[in-house]
């Protein structure tokens, strides 16, 4: 069982705040539902993120904001009272300022889908979802189905993220081990060695010639490498390179397979949200290609694109492409043939999000090992380069 903080408001908008045990995030929402709360925020006890950037901690004001918003409304308050109830909360003071000014937009007459246009942070996905929840005349249900696909992202995006932290640590830390060997440990014997010269073994040899070399070279090594990844960085803003690029990345053994999974899970819940709320299928497209991070896979949506203005099938467009799973495009037929194309996209997009964490358990099954053998195996080789030459001490012409 653990611990949740929880921010609710009553009927008469009174904020609540506190904390409840349980097994699960729905348990507690039920308790505080069967209390006669509108639930507004839960959190872990103890929960830590990794962040990366304003850019991350911006994405969760927006998913808190509409969270909080949709619940409100879901709840029958007017749009106008549940942004003053907002306000109240004492809140991150960025997402405090950001109410106030969508209230205030609204208070002058204008729409909250132009309000939020005027905001940072809202993407074109975001804004296409409210512009299409006001013109069918319920913006609540929109909003929930927006903070739907927002958990939903973020939870693939931390999954994916945590899933590679912990190998990232080990080889940090084994690339650190080694350092500490080579430029501390190994130096201590060179004396030991010196009056040996060619009569130390060649494995012993190597060694020191190598902790010799990152000991001179090591900062200018790492200054190559970082000016390596900036020329890289700019190299991947022009169209032809980054195309070629990701075109690689597709097809890495293990890695290019989960790439492309990943990729079609975001593509497909993001056009399949915007389908069942009511946007046209090229408007949608448009608008979803934008999740998709792949040059290779966004070039291909584009193509797709003017084929649907000719009136052909998406599935078919996408096959051509032949870049896409085909049990996704399968599904997108079937969809089609049933006029349930935004219902079957949701379903690839879950059907996706397993398959990424399969392919993400796969792949450190595979990692993990290789790391820890690869590093037992360096130190094993520099400790018995060591000992040869200690040994082969006894064997030197006096």
């Amino acid at each position: 069982m653990s611990q949740f903080h929880y921010r609710a408001v009553t009927s008469q908008g009174q904020m609540q705040q506190g904390q409840l045990d349980a097994d699960s995030r729905e348990q507690v929402v039920a308790q505080l539902q069967q209390a006669g709360l509108i639930v507004l925020e839960i959190r872990k006890a103890g929960r830590w993120e990794l962040r990366l950037g304003s850019q991350r901690l911006a994405g969760n004001l927006v998913l808190l904001f509409t969270q909080q918003l949709a619940a409100l409304l879901a709840a029958g308050i007017a749009l106008d009272r549940a942004l003053e109830i907002m306000t109240q909360l004492g809140q991150e003071p960025r997402l405090t300022r950001l109410i106030g000014n969508i209230h205030q937009g609204l208070r002058g007459g204008k729409a909250l889908s132009a309000v939020l246009a005027e905001q940072q942070g809202f993407s074109d996905f975001y804004l296409s979802l409210i512009r299409a929840a006001e013109a069918a005349g319920n913006l609540g249900q929109g909003l929930e189905d927006l903070a739907f696909y927002q958990e939903r992202a973020q939870a693939l995006k931390d999954k994916t993220l945590s899933a590679f932290l912990y190998p990232l640590v080990l080889l940090l830390v084994s690339a650190l081990s080694l350092l500490v060997i080579l430029t501390y440990v190994v130096p201590q014997f060179q004396q030991l060695f010196s009056d040996m010269g060619k009569a130390l073994p060649l494995p012993t040899q190597v060694v020191i010639a190598s902790a010799g070399f990152i000991r001179d070279w090591g900062l200018w090594l790492l200054l190559a490498l970082a000016l390596g990844g900036v020329l890289l960085q700019r190299q991947l803003k022009e169209p032809v390179f980054r195309l070629r690029w990701d075109s690689w990345l597709l097809r890495l053994p293990l890695y290019g397979a989960l790439l492309g999974k990943l990729e079609m899970a975001r593509f497909s819940r993001s056009l399949g949200t915007l389908l069942k709320s009511g946007v046209p299928l090229v408007k949608a497209l448009q608008v979803a290609r934008t999740s998709v991070g792949n040059f290779r896979l966004g070039k291909a949506l584009d193509d797709s694109t003017e084929g649907l203005k000719e009136g052909q099938r998406l599935a078919g467009l996408l096959k051509q492409q032949q870049v896409f799973p085909a049990l996704a495009l399968q599904m997108l037929q079937v969809g089609e043939e049933t006029g349930q194309l935004d219902q079957m996209l949701l379903k690839v997009a879950g059907t996706y999000d397993r398959e990424v964490e399969t392919g993400i358990q796969r792949l450190l099954t595979v990692l993990e090992p290789l790391l820890i053998v690869g590093l037992g195996m360096l130190i094993a080789a520099i400790i018995i380069s060591i000992l040869m030459a200690i040994l082969s001490i006894n064997d030197l012409p006096l």
